[in-house]
């Protein structure tokens, strides 16, 4: 739980206690067959199906939707409007922001269906990485550790970790830190993140980090 907070506090938000570990609203759904991790929370009109599995200290805003295979991992954040289908995988601490987009079939059709689990294409957003608001991901692709997406961004192919990309479709556009703040490379191709942590740029679209810095849980600038 955050600071200040009591198991009352949070059943008074209508919260409800899933099996003894989870925090379930009494407004959402979780089908028998889900697992859900210690200390999630999923809130209003929120749908999780059988066979979907979260991990612990998730955090799913209101309306989201998690299908039977998808999977998502620890300290993930789902802002509100987001449905994670089905050969989804979101890694540890990703972040995804409201009414972004998955999909999971490359030519869809209503005269045609493609809705079985061998119809599906996996995509797979690596630990760490964030996706803004309103962007869509278009399935088979790999974002990578640590990398971002910015809002309203159509990402078609993979992304390198550390990148951030922007754009219709999505490009790289700079470089950003573990802790989310951009980073500038000096002529040797090195950064240091006021965080303390460092990076290295190998080519155009390779960056590296540097040892195990980092001293600012939390930098602001």
């Amino acid at each position: 739980m955050k600071s200040g907070e009591t198991a009352d506090s949070l059943l008074s938000l209508g919260l409800r206690v899933w099996e003894g570990k989870a925090y379930v609203h009494e407004t959402a759904v979780v089908d028998p067959g889900a697992e859900i991790g210690e200390g999630t929370r999923i809130w209003h009109f929120s749908h999780v199906m059988g066979g979907a599995r979260i991990g612990p200290r998730c955090t799913l805003g209101q309306n989201v939707f998690v299908a039977r295979g998808a999977v998502i991992g620890a300290g993930c954040k789902i802002q509100n409007n987001v449905s994670v289908y089905e050969g989804v995988v979101l890694e540890d601490e990703v972040f995804v922001g409201p009414s972004a987009v998955f999909t999971n079939v490359k030519t869809p059709r209503a005269g045609f269906p493609r809705n079985t689990s061998e119809d599906y294409v996996r995509t797979v957003v690596r630990r760490g990485a964030s996706i803004g608001a309103n962007a869509t991901v278009v399935c088979g692709v790999t974002i990578g550790e640590w990398a971002m997406v910015g809002a309203g961004a159509v990402v078609t192919r993979d992304v390198p970790p550390y990148a951030l990309v922007l754009g219709v479709p999505a490009r790289i556009s700079g470089w950003v830190c573990e802790c989310g703040l951009p980073l500038t490379f000096d002529s040797s191709g090195q950064a240091v993140c006021s965080c303390g942590r460092r990076y290295e740029r190998v080519d155009e679209t390779t960056v590296r980090k540097v040892g195990d810095g980092g001293t600012v849980e939390n930098p602001r600038s």
